[in-house]
């Protein structure tokens, strides 16, 4: 069969699907992956097809004044609250941006003439496109699905299939009539508004060939092992912003919060800190011995030995510690990144870190590493990742929906 992937965002989005289109891939389905030249470099040593037919295409040139304006009032300060944000993203993507990406879309989609899409989260498009050419889609693993409520993007969408001719549709799980396709178990489903549907085993092993650096190896082992990152959504936001692109939505200063973790660090002594600047460029001389700083690490194999993850909370790197066991340390920047702190908390993996302070990241690190019950709760989350087939599961799957 003919499967198109589409995926936009930033390169983690590519590597969520990665696992899954290279197991399509293997079992002799043809794969077309459609995305932006960012991130077409990620399949670039898989036996996949990729076009870049997205180009330079980003979710916040789509939050503009006016969705703000709709999304309601923010903060006492002006900041974007959790429920805005909820309210934004939902109306972003399934307004103009849905039918941008449209346009972009669904030429490749009859040119290919897939059996299957498989979706990025963000991308509401796809499900126009899908029944306009009468094949099925799905969602892979991402943010967006899990923050989006279906209710929200209706109308959106609704709009749009009316000027398509479409049927219009009142169930808002229309956007996943098939399902949704995940790598989290039911029970520690970051999915707020979708049922449960198919969970396959987050992969450890995302990027062939990589191995740890042997500064790493090097490390000492008789005290804890901290792992600090953001992730690398922000620095493509960073590079945005520099490059004279509006931000209607006011963004974290990715250097000011790299900063407090590295002070953080500092202060941690007991530790060994290691901290991913993910290319923001920060002044790291004058550290002491315990603290390490690194333009980017293989982190799926570096949290297999890591005792905290200081993270900035997106999916990807959350379903990596749930594989893992990793306790986790959460300071939440945008997006999905908000109520998966949350999340974090109630599941009782970790602790979001409200006070952003130096001082209050040490805090926050301490607290969580001291506290055996986070430990617990995040090898049962383990385990029941551990229990989910593997992703070469998802073939068998997707044939029989077929």
């Amino acid at each position: 069969m003919r499967v198109l992937f589409t995926t936009l965002g930033s390169p983690s989005h590519g590597r969520a699907q990665l696992p899954l289109a290279r197991a399509l891939a293997a079992a002799g389905h043809e794969v077309l992956v459609a995305t932006t030249p960012e991130i077409a470099s990620v399949f670039g040593k898989d036996d996949v097809r990729v076009t870049p037919a997205m180009g330079e295409f980003h979710l916040h040139t789509f939050i503009t004044p006016q969705v703000l304006e709709q999304a309601g009032r923010r903060g006492p300060d002006g900041e974007v609250t959790r429920e805005v944000m909820e309210r934004i993203l939902p109306l972003a993507m399934a307004g103009p941006m849905a039918g941008k990406l449209r346009e972009c879309l669904l030429p490749v989609a009859r040119e290919f003439r897939p059996g299957l899409i498989l979706r990025d989260g963000a991308d509401l498009a796809s499900c126009l496109i899908s029944e306009e050419l009468g094949v099925p889609q799905l969602p892979t693993p991402s943010g967006s699905t899990n923050l989006i409520d279906p209710a929200e993007v209706l109308p959106g969408l609704n709009g749009l299939r009316a000027e398509l001719g479409l049927p219009v549709l009142g169930d808002p799980l229309s956007i996943v009539p098939h399902g949704r396709i995940d790598c989290v178990p039911a029970a520690f489903s970051f999915a707020r508004h979708l049922p449960p549907s198919w969970s396959y085993r987050q992969s450890v092993a995302v990027d062939r060939g990589s191995v740890l650096p042997r500064w790493i190896a090097d490390l000492p082992t008789d005290r804890p092992l901290v792992l600090a990152a953001l992730g690398t959504a922000l620095p493509m936001l960073r590079e945005a912003a520099a490059g004279g692109d509006a931000m209607h939505l006011p963004m974290p200063d990715s250097v000011r919060t790299l900063r407090s973790m590295i002070t953080a660090a500092s202060r941690l002594e007991e530790c060994t800190v290691i901290v991913s600047t993910s290319g923001i460029p920060v002044e790291a001389d004058g550290l002491p011995r315990h603290v390490h700083v690194t333009d980017r690490v293989p982190q799926p194999l570096l949290l297999e030995s890591v005792d905290l993850f200081l993270t900035h909370g997106g999916f990807n790197s959350i379903r990596e510690a749930l594989r893992t066991a990793t306790p986790m340390a959460v300071i939440p920047q945008f997006g999905d990144q908000l109520g998966n702190a949350c999340r974090v908390q109630e599941l009782g993996l970790g602790r979001e870190v409200t006070d952003r302070t130096p001082e209050g990241i040490a805090t926050a690190v301490r607290e969580v590493l001291a506290d055996p019950a986070v430990g617990a709760r995040a090898r049962a989350a383990r385990l029941a990742m551990l229990a989910l087939p593997e992703i070469d599961r998802a073939v068998t799957d997707l044939e029989g929906l077929l």
